[in-house]
């Protein structure tokens, strides 16, 4: 599987992992074999594209699935039909990981985890203001995190009043249905699929380039492609970026912990990354 990594070799003792979403990448699936197979593990993942959650979650326990990633638009409609959630997941309301021990389906969310390492990683100021665009559970997920490690003052732009009210009223911020006038310095975050691969506003820009010009870093989460326009963009302009690649290889391997119980090497994550992305 190339970077030293030897071949899997499945027989029926291998142990099932898998994701769920309504557009599946190849980054999940080719991130977990190749670590799999680089530490000799009994484990195979498979990426699903779906649409039917509860079969899924039925499915989990019928077949003795170890792990599932779940992806948008499921993170948080899977939460009634699992048996327990983790700090993590509770105090978002939002689930990206679900963990099978001997048919006990407990839910984690590794994104938080992902977002809060990255935060101190590029040393993000507390003091300066967010602007988060999205609601969903990947915004829940990051905008927690932020919270948590101290930023104080946030506008959630969402259409969605009520889930953009909701959000902003858990971390103490403001809602507004469009982006406020960018002050400078403001950590300007995209939650939504703007700029995704494959979607029908792949071209399009989160925040417009006069508001990037303000930022004082551009983060977006979509890591399909790692480089979007908002990225690309911002990189132009000379902005500090946080991209998308880095949170999904971060949130990856936290579940690859949480399931196989073995945390690889910095060398194997890096190799496993670059792998995953060609």
């Amino acid at each position: 599987m190339g970077s030293g990594a030897s071949k899997l070799d499945i027989d029926r003792e291998t142990t099932l992992c898998m994701s769920v979403s309504a557009r599946p990448s190849n980054f999940g699936t080719r991130f977990h074999n190749h670590l799999y197979a680089a530490l000799g593990l009994n484990f195979v993942y498979k990426a699903f594209g779906v649409q039917d959650i509860a079969g899924v979650v039925a499915g989990l326990r019928a077949l003795g699935v170890r792990g599932c990633a779940v992806s948008m638009p499921f993170k948080e409609a899977v939460i009634p039909l699992l048996d327990e959630l983790d700090a993590s997941a509770a105090a978002i309301g939002s689930v990206n990981t679900i963990v099978n021990t001997g048919g006990h389906l407990k839910a984690f969310n590794t994104d938080y985890t992902a977002i809060q390492i990255l935060i101190e990683r590029h040393a993000l100021n507390r003091d300066r203001r967010v602007v988060l665009r999205g609601s969903g559970g990947m915004g829940k997920a990051v905008a927690s995190a932020l919270r948590d490690a101290g930023f104080t003052r946030g506008v959630i732009v969402a259409r969605n009043e009520r889930a953009g009210c909701e959000l902003a009223g858990r971390c103490g911020w403001d809602w507004q249905p469009t982006t406020p006038d960018v002050q400078d310095g403001d950590l300007l975050v995209n939650v939504t699929p703007l700029g995704m691969a494959g979607g029908a506003d792949e071209h399009t820009l989160a925040f417009t380039p006069e508001q990037i010009a303000r930022a004082g870093t551009v983060f977006d989460v979509v890591a399909l492609p790692s480089e979007t326009p908002l990225i690309v963009e911002a990189r132009r302009q000379g902005r500090p970026v946080v991209t998308g690649l880095e949170v999904v290889a971060l949130q990856a391997l936290e579940q690859f912990v949480l399931y196989t119980g073995v945390r690889p090497s910095d060398e194997q994550v890096q190799a496993a990354v670059a792998f995953a992305r060609t």
